[in-house]
């Protein structure tokens, strides 16, 4: 029985996800809060939540599809890396499907705000302890995306399913992700270890654009390769 989608045409669709999660998640987690909140000045933040509604809910409408993205990611890595390496594409999935769930529950703290909107300036401190808790979320996800990363590099490392840079790239960014959690969610501030935090963050930035780049040009001859010697083997 043939496959409605063969499974080497999954790479570039892994790609396509990889990029759209870059540019909506750019959108709402990197441009929305920051049009929308301002740190310490709760008047200020429901000025701009009460002149800006179209924005925010625009934001959140990018945060739904970047965990619908993120969902249909998950899956097709798993499936990509499974056969080669199943107990770290096994950890890979758990890990980004958790950042999913965490996210998911970061957008309804949000999104809370908007529940006393018809009287926002009776309710400043609570729309700034939601908007500050889901700044906190952030760094929680991004534990769990540092362990899919990990994963994941690792698994690029010990498969060869990709060039082992970019396995690299991503298994010594992951400290990145993981320091920065850590180190937001116990409040420490250290020069030091946030220039090597940006250090880290910026190689493996670097290496999933990268990656998601391979897997649209290189990545569906390299899978088509792959399940076609699997498939010798098996007849042999």
């Amino acid at each position: 029985m043939t496959s409605a989608f063969p499974s080497h045409h999954l790479p570039r669709l892994a790609g396509a996800f990889y990029l759209a999660i870059a540019c909506v998640g750019g959108f709402s987690i990197g441009y929305v809060p920051q049009a929308i909140v301002v740190a310490g000045d709760a008047a200020t933040t429901a000025s701009n939540l009460s002149g800006n509604l179209g924005l925010f809910k625009l934001g959140v409408l990018a945060d739904i599809f970047v965990i619908l993205f993120e969902i249909a990611l998950t899956a097709i890595l798993f499936v990509m890396f499974q056969r080669d390496s199943p107990v770290l594409s096994s950890t890979a999935m758990i890990a980004r499907a958790g950042m999913a769930i965490v996210m998911g529950l970061n957008v309804l703290i949000w999104v809370m705000p908007l529940t006393f909107l018809n009287d926002l300036s009776a309710h400043t401190d609570q729309m700034m302890m939601f908007f500050d808790a889901h700044a906190l979320g952030i760094f929680v996800w991004q534990l769990f995306f540092g362990v899919h990363l990990l994963a994941l590099g690792a698994a690029i490392l010990r498969t060869g399913l990709a060039p082992k840079l970019l396995g690299w790239g991503l298994f010594v960014g992951a400290f990145g992700y993981l320091a920065q959690g850590i180190a937001k969610l116990m409040f420490i501030e250290v020069l030091a270890l946030n220039i090597v935090i940006i250090g880290l963050l910026v190689i493996v930035t670097l290496a999933e654009l990268s990656f998601a780049a391979w897997l649209m040009i290189w990545g569906p001859n390299r899978f088509a390769v792959t399940n076609h010697s699997s498939a010798c083997q098996k007849n042999t």
